[in-house]
């Protein structure tokens, strides 16, 4: 590593190191108080009393940070940063695309004065959103003046927002004065592996210092700016989280040697996200048949990483413009054009008490999820359910709650439940069932597949047709806790669901296990 990049001293490195490993273990600290209604491992559902008060009041209303959160607050993204200095198999920049959701693509390339006055219009509409992050198209670090030209007139601007970047982490070293000189104390940095034996098979080439390097020697040099960066970023007080895309037979279980490491450097999240490989995208693994992979195998790979740095599991792979709740996109609604037209009055009194609003739901929603796990089990009605622990589906369309029909479902949220805790694991995107107003039974034997290893699926309303289909295939439909929190919905179904099968009325069945270990799932759904 060039001693030029090098801002802080290696004993500040440790120290900043220690003091971050500090705090993370205080944060994560098995995530057992209010903040995860249990034990849990997931660090992103840590509540006030599981760390620091500097540390909350940084992710407490940050939808990335916290799982908690992303049901209440919204972020959004500029397009600011077109230009990348490393190429990705997984990546294809797109522009003027409204038709795809993924990382990498915009409808609209910004100026930073054009970022700015979009993102005081959002916040005049959308008094929720509480983060503002540059995630390019391109890389935030390889178009510096850009980024930070946004970032300086955003803190003088908008000063209660939050300000996030991503990068992939190779020109982070130069510029960790810059980001934290604007406040930016949310970094993300995408790092797919600790070994540049692995990291060839994914960058063809780095453009570092005014050259362009390939194969082992790129990976190499790539690896260890990401390291030396978070060290840095760590020294600051700066709170990082690591993206990694699992792609399978490359670095699946890589992936948990890259968990241990980011945590050793004072990582405070790690997202572990599916690859987007479709031939139509046009990415070098997509045209080379790289699939990825299953949500079960992303599951395991999760799960296998629990015990080291704290998980994220509720990420959308957001496009770089998007707008919004995690799992919604508002940017068409916020296109250039009509921003002219619109009044925008930046009403800082006014965010904050709707704001206030929201945190008081998002509480009511915590308190629902403590009440539930207190009141739901009596366990002398309960012999011999112990040790269960079953996946639920659920349906909702925001605020954490059980808030949407079957039908109009494009995704389900997925729950881990035991008589312990509701642990929110992931999500499944499925086809649109109803279409115009009916529905398409055509679309439901890809849904069922997409949740065939969940015992139950709670919906606010399900037909008569889709119901049958899911009862056929194992899967309980619910809908008698409409518009209730989910965790409190997911714990009162579940504990119904015990009572049954203690009293004998239910055979419990550890549903879908089998086949997934015979890899009969592909392409993320399970095939029927």
């Amino acid at each position: 590593m060039s001693s030029t990049t090098t801002f802080v001293s290696i004993g500040d490195l440790r120290k900043g190191r220690q003091a971050i490993s500090e705090l993370i273990e205080t944060a994560s600290g098995g995530c057992s108080t209010t903040g995860g209604a249990g034990k849990s491992s997931c660090g992103s559902s840590a509540g006030p009393d599981d760390m620091p008060a500097e540390i909350w009041d940084k992710v407490k209303n940050h939808p990335c940070y916290s799982e908690e959160a992303h049901h209440h607050f919204a972020r959004m993204h500029v397009a600011v940063a077109p230009a990348c200095n490393i190429q990705c198999n997984y990546c294809n920049r797109k522009y003027d695309c409204s038709n795809e959701s993924r990382p990498g693509v915009v409808s609209q390339k910004l100026t930073p004065d054009q970022a700015v006055k979009k993102v005081l219009a959002v916040a005049s509409e959308i008094p929720q959103m509480t983060v503002l992050g540059i995630a390019g198209p391109g890389d935030s670090l390889a178009n510096p003046k850009k980024t930070f030209d946004t970032m300086r007139q955003l803190a003088e601007k908008a000063p209660d927002i939050k300000l996030c970047l991503s990068t992939n982490g190779l020109a982070l070293p130069d510029q960790v004065d810059e980001i934290c000189k604007y406040n930016i104390d949310h970094v993300t940095i995408t790092i797919n592996m600790v070994d540049p034996a692995v990291g060839e098979k994914i960058y063809p080439w780095i453009f570092y210092n005014h050259k362009r390097y390939t194969g082992y020697e790129a990976a190499r040099i790539l690896h260890e700016r990401q390291m030396l960066g978070l060290e840095m970023l760590t020294a600051r007080g700066v709170l990082t989280k690591i993206n990694s895309v699992l792609i399978p037979g490359i670095n699946d279980e890589h992936l948990i040697e890259v968990n241990r490491e980011v945590k050793k450097r004072g990582a405070f999240l790690h997202n572990i996200m599916p690859l987007i490989s479709e031939p139509e995208h046009g990415t070098v693994f997509g045209l080379t048949g790289q699939r990825g992979p299953t949500a079960q195998e992303l599951k395991a790979v999760q799960d296998a990483c629990m015990g080291g740095a704290n998980l994220m599991r509720h990420c959308r792979q957001c496009r770089a413009d998007a707008v919004g709740l995690l799992g919604e996109d508002r940017s068409e609604e916020f296109t250039l054009d009509k921003i002219e037209a619109m009044e925008i009055i930046y009403d800082l009194d006014k965010r904050r008490a709707y704001q206030e609003k929201v945190e008081e739901e998002r509480q009511a929603q915590h308190q629902a999820k403590v009440n539930a796990l207190s009141n739901a089990f009596d366990a002398s009605l309960l012999a011999g359910t112990e040790e269960l622990k079953v996946l639920v589906a659920v349906a909702t369309e925001g605020h954490g709650r059980v808030n949407q029909h079957f039908g109009h479902a494009t995704e389900f949220q997925i729950f881990e439940v035991d008589r312990r805790q509701a642990l929110f694991v992931g999500h499944r995107r499925v086809d649109l069932y109803c279409q115009g107003g009916y529905g398409e039974d055509e679309q439901l034997p890809s849904i069922v597949s997409a949740i065939n290893d969940c015992h139950a699926v709670l919906v606010s309303k399900i037909g008569a047709c889709p119901r049958d289909e899911l009862k056929a295939a194992g899967i309980e439909p619910v809908d008698q806790y409409a518009h209730e929190f989910i965790e409190k919905a997911a714990l009162q179904w579940f504990a119904d669901y015990c009572e049954r099968v203690a009293s004998g009325a239910l055979q419990h069945h550890e549903r879908g296990d089998a086949r997934i270990r015979q890899g009969a799932f592909t392409g993320g759904q399970a095939v029927a």
